[in-house]
């Protein structure tokens, strides 16, 4: 799998032939600001919850591209009400298979309101598996038991989490995370876009390493081959 970053929680990951886009936040980034969405053509989008640092370019994105958007059904009326017209609608505890493999939604621990107030439904995550591949991709969440049941199920190759605090999990709750879910590979998302979620980035590597988990804080614009 090949994972792009492109800032806060957004990644692009080529995966079963595929490529799939999460939680699109870019251009209201500055640290993203070398990012042109323009030429950011998934052939698939999924949404985790309303928030607008996860939602600020999905109408655009969607659009130029005609990607499905997978979300929870509430997210999906919104993307529809705003002209989206290729949307898959899940919700938690269900699976679905695509051409590029399985979509897994689980239960995340935040909130969900899309920008204009509009209900967001429930905040989620993904685990996604096919022949080549299997991750989870967490959302907004806090520590929360239900990541100790993803490995009974699937064996994953690496978690995208959340480790900048404040308004999801930390460092060291991120580390937990993947003792539950069995990887010791984390790709580490929502920190340094603002003031509340700066991270130390030595001491969060240090606490990582000590607990024996691969972690891999991704520059913006940067690829990595798993």
């Amino acid at each position: 799998m090949k994972v792009t970053y492109y800032g806060h929680s957004c990644f692009e990951v080529i995966s079963g032939g595929k490529s799939m886009l999460f939680d699109p936040f870019i251009t209201p980034n500055p640290l993203a600001s070398s990012v042109n969405i323009s030429n950011i053509n998934p052939d698939y989008m999924l949404i985790s919850h309303g928030h607008e640092d996860h939602v600020a370019d999905a109408v655009s994105i969607a659009k130029q591209s005609n990607c499905t958007c997978i979300s929870i059904w509430e997210l999906t009326a919104w993307l529809t009400s705003k002209g989206v017209s290729n949307v898959h609608p899940m919700n938690i505890g269900g699976s679905r298979e695509f051409d590029f493999g399985t979509v897994k939604m689980v239960n995340a621990v935040h909130s969900s309101t899309m920008p204009d107030g509009m209900p967001g439904g429930a905040p989620t995550g993904f685990v996604i598996q096919n022949a080549e591949d299997c991750f989870y991709y967490a959302g907004d969440t806090a520590l929360h038991s239900d990541m100790q049941l993803i490995p009974r199920r699937h064996k994953l190759k690496c978690a995208f989490l959340p480790i900048g605090s404040n308004f999801t999990m930390d460092a060291i709750d991120a580390i937990e995370a993947a003792r539950m879910l069995g990887t010791n590979t984390v790709i580490g998302m929502h920190y340094d876009t603002f003031g509340y979620i700066t991270i130390n980035h030595e001491e969060t590597h240090r606490a990582f390493q000590l607990a024996g988990i691969n972690l891999h804080l991704l520059k913006i614009g940067e690829t990595l081959t798993l």
